[in-house]
């Protein structure tokens, strides 16, 4: 899977090999061992550190779930008339796709896929970016994308990237991608940064927004016994980004604090988490858990491979 996909998520591997989450992150670890795969927090990745990037076919199959009760979070915070400026990846799609229904919104964007997401929604003008087509994501970039964005003032911006750490903030893996999202940056009053939790913690080559000029985290709440995921989640809490945990169960997901479809979170207060308390509660692994069987161990880890 890791190879066809280029990153994995541990509920995705857990899901596919019928086994457990705790059993999955065993497994992992002796892959990497083996250097097979990097682990990343609340997943895997094909070796390659810093510059390696999956292509659009490969990022939209991942964390599916994740992606859409983050863009249903995000679109809640968007407002009639506003004007907004919107970056390229996945879970932007993912947003623009539930924008459309807001009326007299003006979406700003460098992203073919953004843009066509809006296409036939009139209510909603759709400006691009001029630039040169980057086919691994269907993106503008370059020079002529970045100059276009001048003089421009939104509301907000809504960003992806590859990775996030408190440290270094929001990071992608291409230097014509994080030029141009910088721009996008600097358009903008507020930085909305959407993030599911196989990018908490992992750093990757370019910064494109620094973890004090965002805003907002709108992710997914990290599996259990990820600890560094949630440890990040605090950081950045710390460094006074609001931070807010979407739900991906059919009733509400696996905690976190939601907000309920068609109700707005209040302007005067920040989104669920506070400074020194994740308001998903405590990221606690539950006790207990069985180790496998050295035999069951070995099937699982060789049938990953075959995946």
């Amino acid at each position: 899977m890791v190879r066809a996909n280029g990153a994995v998520s541990l509920r995705e591997l857990a899901r596919v090999v019928q086994t457990s989450e705790v059993t999955v992150r065993r497994d992992v670890r002796a892959l990497e061992a083996e250097g097979l795969l990097d682990r990343r927090h609340g997943g895997a990745v094909l070796p390659g550190g810093f510059t390696r990037e999956s292509g659009f076919p490969q990022k939209s199959h991942l964390a599916t779930a994740e992606k859409t009760a983050i863009a249903d979070v995000a679109a809640s915070l968007v407002e009639e008339g506003e004007a907004i400026v919107v970056g390229a990846g996945t879970t932007t799609q993912e947003l623009a796709r539930r924008l459309a229904r807001v009326p007299g919104l003006t979406v700003v964007t460098n992203s073919l896929l953004v843009a066509q997401a809006l296409a036939h929604a009139n209510r909603v003008e759709v400006v691009m970016t001029g630039g040169t087509l980057r086919g691994s994501n269907y993106a503008l970039v370059g020079s002529g994308a970045e100059q276009s964005l001048q003089g421009l003032r939104v509301s907000r911006a809504f960003l992806s990237g590859s990775g996030l750490t408190a440290e270094r903030g929001l990071s992608t893996s291409n230097m014509l991608s994080a030029s141009v999202d910088r721009a996008l940056v600097q358009a903008a009053a507020e930085v909305v940064v959407l993030a599911d939790h196989t990018k908490l913690g992992a750093d990757t080559m370019f910064q494109t927004v620094p973890t004090d000029v965002i805003t907002r985290l709108v992710t997914d709440e990290p599996p259990a016994h990820d600890d560094r995921a949630a440890t990040e989640l605090q950081a950045l809490a710390d460094q006074g980004v609001q931070i807010a945990v979407a739900g991906t169960g059919a009733a509400g997901g696996p905690g976190g604090e939601q907000i309920p479809p068609g109700v707005r979170p209040r302007r005067d207060m920040p989104l669920p988490v506070q400074r020194g308390r994740l308001a998903a509660g405590q990221y606690r692994g539950p006790g207990g858990g069985m180790a496998a069987e050295t035999l069951e161990r070995t099937a699982r880890v060789a049938d990953m491979r075959r995946r």
